[in-house]
């Protein structure tokens, strides 16, 4: 059960589980150098302005980096990865993957159904089955810097939901 990016959410109860996939530090000092690499162009038009101009990209070029981060959230029934959620009535037990099981499931044995929200530089992994009958993705692969908290929140979630049906 995903949502459309133009479709109203749910509404939210208390959240058990917020992480932004950010870039890692290393990416975030090679995007800082394309500020001064920008600014360098712009020498001739003079040093005042391109001190100004590599300033300004430097933080446009950060703060879109953070921005664009997609989010991974778990609040009150719902499991919320990037753009799509689902209730989670309808996950099964997740599975925490790191090191040389983490490297597996975001590679060969990710499914090629399944709902993914991968990044690098984020080693740990969670995949959750997906037990609905109607939704064509098996399961959901979800890279989280913490898996363990991640799973917990899911595993609450979950308990959360059959209470409540």
């Amino acid at each position: 059960m995903q949502n459309a990016p133009g479709e109203a959410r749910p509404a939210t109860v208390a959240v058990r589980y917020r992480e932004r996939l950010a870039p890692s530090l290393w990416l975030f000092l090679a995007a800082a150098l394309g500020g001064p690499m920008l600014a360098l162009v712009f020498v001739p038009a003079g040093s005042a302005v391109a001190l100004v101009i590599g300033v300004v990209a430097t933080i446009a070029i950060i703060a879109l980096m953070i921005l664009g981060s997609p989010r991974v959230e778990v609040d009150g029934r719902l499991l919320r990865a990037g753009r799509a959620w689902i209730d989670a009535s309808w996950l099964g037990e997740p599975e925490i993957r790191t090191g040389e099981e983490a490297r597996q499931a975001r590679g060969p044995a990710l499914p090629a159904r399944g709902w993914h929200l991968i990044r690098g530089g984020i080693d740990g992994v969670v995949v959750v089955p997906n037990i609905d009958p109607a939704d064509p993705a098996p399961s959901w692969t979800i890279s989280t810097r913490t898996p363990d908290r991640l799973a917990a929140a899911i595993d609450a979630a979950r308990a959360a939901a059959t209470t409540s049906a």
